[in-house]
């Protein structure tokens, strides 16, 4: 009996040290599966949402909000989180790049403050890497409307925070009629009340609102030119409006030379590539959390004039991007011409099981082309 129960006791532990040693093998991934549980090398679900990519000396680094669970992990509880990867499928946990302030909750970057969206580039003339974020203060909603900015020696930090604030202040638009550019004649908006100017209120009056503290930048992404030139992309006015901001040769802060672009269409999620030449933009409707059509437009200059193109998404569910919102358009290295459509598949309800969809652009003459895929791989390209 007592060899009976040693043998029993024997075996019990055999199977929980296998399963132990199940849990901890990480999956090794070999496709993207848009909408499903992405593990990382800990087989943990990749926590790096509203994200963008910067690729750095042969390896991947990815950026994004980490969240917790429940409603709470639609604020910033941890900070800014950043895996990494030499070949897109598997993504190694790097920790967390930049982390949110404990115990002084009049910093901007205080924990419960809202971090967004978070855009990572590398400056060759001061070798730093330059972080910029969607910021509002804590306990401020979405009224304060910030850029932050955060730099490091290495690409997964740590990040060092620099400023936060709103953009511009006191400047015009390179493409505002001079006519326009003055505030005498200035008196006011009225508030908001839906994704559309209130009547009688030109987008001109919107960009005057906030002409003197300095203009709004809510959802952005952050796009390095073949001249080594940044650009600032982020949504303005109330999000009625994008801007196309130029950044200091050092990437930390505005030359003051910007366009407004899109006036009065109400675009959230911007994402900006180039592709022969021309500048392709990705962005959402503005329906808070829910998703909406995407749209896309072309341009041969940054600066416009833009044109709007159609809805990229074709297929079931195209009219509501698949379920999914633009955050980046990742160019794949190795491969010229090709990008990746990264979005996320929000649940504000539990943040952290907040979804990943990467898709692979297509084009049909200038018009960018996205097709949903149940599994889809590099080679499909």
């Amino acid at each position: 009996m007592i060899n009976t129960m040693k043998s029993l006791l024997a075996l019990c532990l055999f199977y929980s040290a296998a399963s132990v040693s199940t849990a901890e093998t990480p999956i090794k991934h070999t496709s993207f599966r848009p909408g499903e549980i992405w593990t990382d090398n800990n087989g943990a679900h990749i926590n790096a949402h509203g994200g963008g990519i910067l690729y750095d000396k042969g390896t991947y680094y990815w950026y994004g909000e980490h969240k917790v669970e429940g409603d709470a992990g639609n604020y910033a509880q941890v900070g800014v989180h950043c895996y990494s990867s030499k070949d897109l499928y598997n993504w190694k946990d790097e920790g967390i790049a930049l982390k949110v302030v404990e115990g002084d909750h009049s910093h901007p970057i205080a924990r419960g403050c809202i971090l967004e969206r978070p855009k990572v580039v590398y400056n060759k003339k001061t070798g730093k890497y330059v972080m910029w974020f969607h910021l509002e203060l804590k306990g401020k909603g979405y009224g304060s409307a910030y850029a932050g900015v955060a730099t490091a020696a290495k690409p997964t930090g740590p990040f060092k925070f620099l400023k936060a604030g709103r953009v511009n202040p006191g400047k015009w638009p390179l493409n505002m009629d001079k006519k326009d550019q003055t505030m005498e004649t200035f008196k006011g908006v009225p508030g908001l009340t839906s994704s559309a100017l209130p009547e009688g209120v030109r987008s001109e009056d919107m960009f005057k609102k906030d002409f003197e503290k300095g203009q709004m930048s809510r959802d952005m992404t952050i796009f390095v030119d073949d001249d080594g030139k940044a650009y600032h992309i982020y949504s303005s006015e109330e999000n009625s409006t994008t801007h196309i901001a130029e950044l200091t040769p050092d990437y930390t802060g505005h030359t003051g030379k910007f366009v407004r672009a899109f006036p009065g269409r109400f675009m959230e999620a911007p994402a900006i590539f180039k592709h022969k030449g021309k500048y392709y933009f990705i962005a959402s409707g503005c329906t808070g959390w829910a998703p909406n059509a995407a749209r896309s437009a072309v341009a041969k200059n940054i600066a416009g004039p833009w044109m709007e193109l159609k809805n990229p998404c074709v297929g079931p569910k195209a009219g509501i991007t698949f379920g999914g919102q633009s955050t980046f358009i990742l160019p794949v290295q190795g491969k010229p011409g090709k990008f990746i459509f990264m979005a996320d598949i929000w649940r504000p309800q539990n943040a952290i099981d907040g979804r990943y969809m990467w898709l692979p652009i297509q084009f049909d003459g200038d018009q960018i082309k996205l097709e949903w895929k149940d599994e889809w791989t590099l080679k499909d390209m």
